[in-house]
């Protein structure tokens, strides 16, 4: 995946950095990109995966005000760059080799920038539903309920303890839930428990209550 200038000789000090530079590349593929400079002949000697479209033997261009801020084994970055059709790059450098080298890793954001894009838009807020639409369905209203219950609390529905199930018990308790015939039954499939358990946490969450008054 890499490849070398014409002549090895001027780059045999980057093999040690080969196949570290090959190895992150092989785990982001296809979205990153490594390069390795020279710096004193400003000359591309290795690349990976060349989503910038350069090829060894091309000029590195390098900024000289990123250099002046590195030292042997320092880290500049992430730093943003342009890419080729409007590609988002984010980028990492570091200097190697005794300040000989420069190890480039460009990662293409491209297909992050998409997504994130993608879910902004599922995202985005729902209308109210149409008055009516839900008022006899209580399995729904109680459905939405738990959930609003779990996200205030940082829970999810399937994965409550013991002491988490009794406080949603007695919160659904004091909105009247189980006046409801079978809404203990259909709360069970929510949290992932036997019917018997919600009982039983709904019969502890009431004599305690009894208890503080």
């Amino acid at each position: 995946m890499g490849e070398p200038l014409d002549d090895p000789a001027p780059c045999g000090w980057a093999e040690p950095y080969s196949a570290a530079a090959e190895a992150v590349v092989r785990l982001f593929y296809p979205h990153v990109e490594a390069v390795i400079h020279d710096i004193g002949q400003d000359v591309v000697v290795r690349i990976w995966n060349p989503i910038s479209g350069r090829r060894p033997g091309d000029a590195s261009l390098l900024d000289p005000s990123l250099l002046g801020e590195l030292t042997d084994g320092g880290v500049a970055g992430p730093y943003r760059q342009a890419g080729l059709r409007g590609a988002e790059i984010s980028s990492v450098s570091a200097v190697i080799a005794g300040g000989r080298g420069l190890l480039c890793l460009n990662f293409d954001r491209s297909v992050i920038s998409q997504a994130a894009q993608s879910l902004r838009t599922f995202a985005l807020g729902v209308e109210p539903r149409p008055a009516g639409l839900f008022e006899r369905d209580w399995r729904e209203d109680l459905n939405a309920v738990v959930q609003d219950w779990c996200q205030e609390h940082g829970l999810r529905p399937g994965h409550l303890s013991r002491d988490d199930r009794g406080r949603l018990v007695a919160f659904l308790d004091g909105r009247g839930a189980f006046e409801i015939r079978r809404a203990a039954s259909h709360l069970a499939e929510i949290v992932g428990v036997s019917r018997a358990t919600v009982y039983a946490a709904l019969q502890q969450s009431r004599a305690g209550a009894d208890d503080a008054a």
